[in-house]
């Protein structure tokens, strides 16, 4: 599997549901992923201990174009759960440091607490050539980092786009006012990534909940750039 595609997790008795991968297979045999508790599935997959037995379906989907952003300035923009499958891109860059230029990270969530991969923030900030800056909606006793919108961060970041690729993940109004400002800012939609994922349901193409003009998120996704978004 490669960074941006997703698996089915099967609760047995109970359903299947779509899950972003957030591991790479350079950090051995496992499979990992960030589950938010929404529905029947994922509380499922909550309550369970290990040793319990989950179905894994896949991968599926088009990946990041990894090959690609060799040699480019990476500025990665995650909010919330949304940030998932944007770790293995962090991952991989941080695995190959010498094949990628200049890493910019953003993250955001609701609150500190929610914020996820809490325990890695520290690596990902002390990486070479590697900067982190985090941001919440509402501050928590302790919290000394940024307070607002990832777009207020991003304005204040002001990242060039000189030989630069962005890539965003997060909730669609984020993903939609965040590409607003990054083509305020100079990128051109053949820099910018978004993967799509909040748009899947069925995840397989059948239920068409997830379509763009002529293509399924979940079939011909997650992945694209947003000149391929803007022709739909």
């Amino acid at each position: 599997y490669q960074p941006g595609q997703f698996v089915f997790l099967s609760a047995f008795g109970i359903g299947e549901a779509p899950f972003g991968i957030a591991s790479i297979p350079a950090h051995g045999e496992v499979l990992e992923f960030a589950v938010q508790r929404l529905g029947s599935v994922t509380t499922a997959l909550h309550e369970m201990g290990e040793g319990d037995l989950v179905g894994v379906r896949g991968p599926f989907g088009r990946p990041f174009p990894m090959e690609i952003m060799k040699g480019k300035n990476l500025i990665v923009l995650g909010g919330g759960i949304g940030g998932a499958p944007l770790r293995p891109v962090i991952q991989t860059v941080l695995e190959s440091r010498e094949e990628y230029g200049h890493l910019t990270i953003l993250w955001a969530a609701r609150k500190p607490s929610l914020m996820i991969f809490r325990d890695e923030l520290d690596i990902w900030r002390e990486a070479p050539d590697c900067e982190l800056h985090l941001t919440v909606d509402e501050s928590e006793t302790g919290w000394e980092h940024d307070v607002g919108l990832i777009t207020e961060l991003l304005e204040q970041v002001a990242p060039s786009p000189e030989n630069a690729i962005t890539i965003s993940c997060g909730p669609p109004i984020m993903i939609h006012f965040v590409d607003l400002m990054l083509s305020e800012m100079g990128f051109t939609p053949e820099q910018r990534y978004v993967t799509l994922e909040a748009r899947m349901h069925c995840g397989i193409g059948k239920c068409g909940r997830c379509n763009l003009g002529d293509k399924y998120v979940c079939t011909d996704g997650p992945v694209f750039s947003m000149d391929e978004v803007e022709d739909l």
